[in-house]
């Protein structure tokens, strides 16, 4: 899916120096969230953000890819601040060819969740985008055969403002609004090649 034109391209590539980076890890996976972490997006607050599924400058394990069974892998996060009403998270490859292609886009998480509860649960209260594919959610990793790995980035930010989008609303919309309400952001940063 990731040779479609991302919806939300232009206005969200996440790189490496604004966001905080952190890479996804292979399939061996101790189960142990990643205790590493980078910087924040310019003007916010770092967030440590860590996954038992996940580990920096990693590959994507193969059970969280279009080429596995395609689950979302579990994200954790540690540092939002007191004054944040929502959390939000972004997940978009900027290797995709038409653009970045946002994966799965997720608001309304209470400030104080720590993390997704497992591959398929989100905290109550949680909201669902589209992502680039126009579905609903989660959409897996799966850059054109051939292609060098690409760079999957899975954002967490804490909000100043609740957003008031409704499920399934478009990316093009979410992902502007989620970065210019973060008071706070971090992320983790991971690789995929077919």
């Amino acid at each position: 899916m990731d040779h479609v034109s991302g919806v939300a391209g232009r206005g969200w590539r996440v790189a490496g120096a604004a966001v905080l980076a952190l890479a996804v890890a292979g399939c061996g996976s101790s189960g142990a969230p990643s205790q590493e972490t980078g910087t924040a997006e310019i003007g916010t607050t770092p967030l440590a953000v860590a996954s038992p599924d996940l580990q920096n400058k990693g590959v994507i394990p193969k059970r969280f890819t279009c080429d596995g069974g395609g689950a979302r892998p579990r994200l954790s996060w540690a540092g939002v601040p007191a004054r944040a009403a929502e959390v939000a998270i972004l997940v978009g490859d900027p290797d995709a060819p038409g653009g970045t292609f946002v994966h799965w886009v997720a608001w309304g998480l209470p400030a104080t969740s720590r993390g997704t509860v497992d591959s398929t649960g989100l905290p109550a209260g949680a909201v669902e985008g589209a992502n680039s594919g126009r579905h609903l959610g989660w959409t897996a990793p799966c850059p054109p055969k051939g292609d060098k790995p690409h760079h999957y980035v899975f954002g967490v930010y804490a909000l100043r403002s609740r957003l008031t989008f409704k499920q399934g609303e478009d990316p093009a919309k979410v992902v502007p609004a989620v970065r210019a309400a973060a008071i706070a952001s971090g992320s983790l940063t991971a690789s995929y090649g077919r």
